[in-house]
């Protein structure tokens, strides 16, 4: 083959040899490109797989969310509900409860022979019992529900302690306790109520687990604090069951049943006292040492202060006056016949000259030309057709043209209640009565 042939075929394989090289990368691309598609096709599908799952994820957590906000207003619901059912219960309870405190009063007082008074004595345990768990339900149950809502004012704690000490100072002497409560010239800000009923849990507990030596109340300044101290030389909260003596129907075990103190309680005092100390801020802490005794602590915020005289005339005014009661003469406004029954022959053991009414225009029809002035009116709240025993004391007062002192005994425990009898200047005490209790505030009045 002639040399120029030869160069030409060799320029002829350079030249395919390039083109087949063009045509292959060309092909690569595509192929990429393809590959590149392809790929991106997947991943859009998964994208979209994601986002549908994602949306319906969104769709569940959003319909779970107002699942939970309906089952919190149910369950909202049911607590309120709890609490007015527990209300009108109690109430209903507590007026055959209050009619069988008077009688057994009334009882008592007649009773010759020991058995018969032991008799009694077990009965009103009993009695009182009933009466202390239905009470405790029912605050607990308005805690929870957060309708109690505390009245913050200034309170000044000699008077406080003074009031706790008479109570509890009888069941100290019985168990062989001392009961000391250092002297205090303080006034803290809290409600007096709230704050006496922590005290009055914390210190029944106390007196309840200690067998020998006694219990001790006093303060200590904290900064722009009080801590209140309730100290007893008992049977002390063993470390495993320091958060349980918190919790409802906790009864002390192991090294209470050692003691030979398990029992006896309602299991109900601490958890109550949780509830009250958490509404009011008032934080509650306590120390303890197996077989050496407990002390709680209640910080409470200092109050704007009183002066003595005031501390000293509330002191007084909370002290009873004498138990003479021979010849006065008592308005009694009661509907429930049971109580009233009970009532009279209580009020008449103590030499009382009374007059029953079931309505406000009973009592005006007993009252005539006004010859018979009673020295006190004591009236229900809830009467006949609808009357309300607050009304019918200002009635009363109207028509005989005198402030007679008067007493509102009811079962309702609602704040409306308590406010109505404050404004028309009118005492108040909660069914079921406790006779000692009712015999003093009326000597009290009357003085």
């Amino acid at each position: 083959m002639p040399l120029r042939d030869i160069n030409d075929l060799d320029k002829l394989k350079k030249i395919n040899a390039a083109l087949v090289s063009r045509v292959e990368r060309s092909m690569d691309q595509q192929g990429n490109a393809f590959s590149l598609f392809q790929t991106a096709i997947s991943l859009e599908n998964r994208v979209r797989n994601r986002t549908e799952e994602l949306h319906t994820t969104l769709r569940r957590l959003e319909q779970s969310n107002i699942d939970l906000v309906a089952a919190k207003e149910t369950a909202e619901l049911a607590n309120l509900s709890k609490t007015r059912f527990l209300a009108a219960a109690s109430h209903d309870v507590l007026q055959p409860l209050n009619a069988a405190h008077l009688s057994v009063s009334a009882l008592a007082e007649v009773q010759t022979s020991e058995e018969g008074k032991k008799l009694v004595r077990q009965v009103e345990r009993s009695l009182e019992t009933m009466e202390d768990l239905l009470r405790t339900l029912l605050d607990i149950s308005k805690l929870d529900a957060g309708v109690v809502q505390p009245e913050i004012g200034d309170v000044s704690l000699e008077t406080l302690f003074s009031s706790l000490r008479s109570d509890f100072l009888p069941e100290a002497e019985k168990k062989g306790l001392s009961l000391k409560f250092r002297p205090v010239n303080v006034v803290v800000r809290s409600d007096r109520t709230l704050l006496r009923r922590i005290l009055q849990n914390i210190l029944s507990n106390a007196l309840r687990y200690t067998r020998s030596g006694g219990v001790l109340v006093g303060t200590r300044h904290r900064g722009d604090t009080i801590r209140i101290d309730v100290a007893d030389t008992g049977c002390g909260i063993p470390e495993d069951q320091r958060e349980a003596v918190f919790e409802e129907f906790h009864r002390g075990t192991s090294a209470l049943a050692d003691a030979g103190l398990a029992g006896g309680g309602l299991g109900l005092g601490l958890a109550i006292v949780r509830r009250m100390a958490a509404a009011l801020g008032h934080p509650v802490t306590f120390s303890s040492r197996v077989g050496r005794g407990t002390i709680f602590h209640i910080d409470v915020p200092i109050g704007m202060g009183a002066s003595a005289e005031q501390a000293a005339s509330l002191a007084d005014m909370e002290r009873p006056r004498g138990y003479g009661l021979f010849g006065t003469k008592v308005l009694l406004v009661e509907n429930d016949l049971d109580v009233l029954g009970a009532m009279t022959s209580l009020l008449e053991r103590w030499q009382c000259l009374v007059r029953a009414a079931t309505s406000t225009d009973d009592a005006l029809d007993l009252l005539g030309d006004t010859a018979w002035v009673p020295d006190i009116i004591i009236a229900d709240q809830h009467l006949d057709g609808g009357d309300l025993g607050t009304a019918t004391i200002a009635e009363v007062r109207d028509y005989l043209g005198r402030p007679v002192p008067a007493l509102i005994v009811t079962a309702d425990g609602s704040e409306a209640v308590a406010k109505a009898a404050r404004a028309a200047g009118i005492e108040l005490m909660r069914k079921p009565l406790k006779p000692a209790q009712l015999r003093a505030l009326l000597a009290h009045l009357l003085a």
